[in-house]
Parts: C-alpha cells; structure tokens; sequence
C-alpha cells in the first residue's frame, strides 16, 4: 500500500489542566534507497510523495546526470523503499566522490563548497528578471495556500517553482532539500527553462539550500524564514536575488536587490 505524507497517531491531548484521547496528524517519514546501475548510491529520507521527481533531481543535484533524458530506466518500488535507476552513460566519479569536500574559487571570490558534486553543477545565475515588492508577497501567500500538509502537521517543508506571477508547481516533503530536490526533478522531466522562473520556499536559507537553487538554474530565492550568513555569501557570489522574512507586505532583500524594482517599473 502507498505510504501516505500525513499520518494519524492516537495521543493524550491536555488543554487548560484536562487530558482528551484523540488522533494526530503527524508527518509521515519515509526511507528511499536509491540504487544507480546496481550499486547503492544513498538512502533518502523523505516524505513518501512524488519520488521519481525526488530521484531524477537528487541524480542532477549530485552531478550524476544531466537531464532527465539521461536516466534509462527509473523504477520506483514503492512497498520495498527503492528506487532502481540505470543510466545511458556510466557515472564520471566513484560513489565516494560525491562526499569529498571541495573550496574552490571563482572569479577572484572565494566559493566554499561542501562536495565537488557542488562545484561541477552550481550555475551562476545571469537571469535579466525583475521583481516588484508586491509580486514577492504575492508568490509567498500562494505558497502558504498551498500548504495543506503544513497546516496539518507542522512538520513539513514547502516549495513552489514559480513565474512572476503563478505558481507552476509546489512540492511538500520533511526535508526542505527534498522538496527543491522534486522541483528540480518536475522541471527537468518538463523540461523546463528556469533562467526566467523563481523559487518561493518555507524554511529557512541555508547555504545548501542556495546551492540547490544555483543548481536548479533560477536567480530568485523567497522564503518566509531567515538566511545563514554562509547563504548570503553564496547568493551574493551566484548571482541570485535572495529575500527572506517575507510576511505580508514586508520582507528582507539581502542581495542583488537592483532585480526588485518599485511597483510603478514594468517587468524586464
């Protein structure tokens, strides 16, 4: 039987000194053993939705491929927790590659990468997009309504791939580099262009999650939560317009600000 994101589990509920027996939504946590070309790759812990996106886009988040085109065969067995994977072209690195940190440099800037897959497949961005203020508070609250689980459980994160205007696609899962992970994979099987697209998250900005963004192809990151400074130095250097605490009409815009524009300035 498939795995459900949301989950029930009898609890003692007190409230004002008085104890109630009921159900709880909890968030469902999910185990996804990915095998490329019958070696075991990594194991996921995720929330049990969307996972063929989950896997093509953790494979390209990894430098493992490409494109979705270059993924042969994807298998999903969803009662077992795996997900068997065969590529056209045999992997360029080891398994173990993919765990080496790597500090490299860019440009006269220092880039600090946590694994060499980071620095073979993070893209700057160049996008020429533009923002207004109000168009950022707009994406966000589109964000929130599409975070039933959210609301539920309290336990998941939220991702949207977005125009300027609508979102195209959310993804929800426990692990908020899980739900870009998906995005990724959604645009690539789509093939999708994603100079021109923006990503509206939930959690907070973290270096890695910057690093998913970069390597999603996007120049725009919104999150109604707070940013790392190791984040900030990433954004600033890969070009992406990174705004945080974006709650009503008010947010935070920590780098390359000059794409968000006053309201009355049209579209680039």
């Amino acid at each position: 039987m498939r795995p459900r994101i949301v989950t029930t589990w009898p609890i003692r509920k007190y409230a004002d000194g008085a104890a109630t027996l009921r159900e709880d939504d909890i968030a469902s946590e999910y185990p996804l053993t990915l095998e490329v070309d019958g070696e075991e790759f990594a194991t996921i812990v995720c929330s049990p939705t969307d996972l063929e996106e989950l896997a093509i886009g953790f494979l390209a988040s990894e430098g493992v491929i490409l494109e979705a085109a270059d993924v042969k065969e994807l298998r999903i067995d969803e009662a077992r927790g795996y997900a068997y994977a065969s590529l056209y072209r045999p992997q360029s690195a080891g398994k173990d590659d993919y765990a080496k940190r790597f500090i490299g440099s860019c440009c006269g800037k220092s880039r600090q990468f946590y694994f060499r897959s980071d620095a073979r497949t993070a893209r700057t961005s160049m996008t020429r997009m533009t923002l207004t203020p109000g168009q950022c508070t707009a994406l966000m609250r589109l964000l929130q309504l599409e975070s039933a689980d959210f609301r539920l459980t309290g336990g998941v994160h939220n991702a949207a791939l977005c125009t300027a205007t609508a979102l195209l696609a959310a993804r929800t899962d426990i692990g908020r580099h899980n739900a870009l992970d998906k995005l990724f994979g959604y645009a690539l099987q789509a093939r999708m262009p994603v100079a021109d697209k923006v990503i509206a998250f939930s959690g907070r900005i973290s270096s890695e999650v910057v690093l998913k963004a970069a390597k999603i192809g996007v120049g725009f990151l919104l999150s109604k939560s707070a940013p790392t400074d190791l984040a900030l130095k990433l954004a600033d250097d890969l070009g992406i317009t990174c705004a945080g605490f974006i709650r009503g009409q008010d947010m935070n815009v920590y780098t390359h600000g000059h794409r968000i524009v006053d309201e009355s300035t049209p579209d680039a």
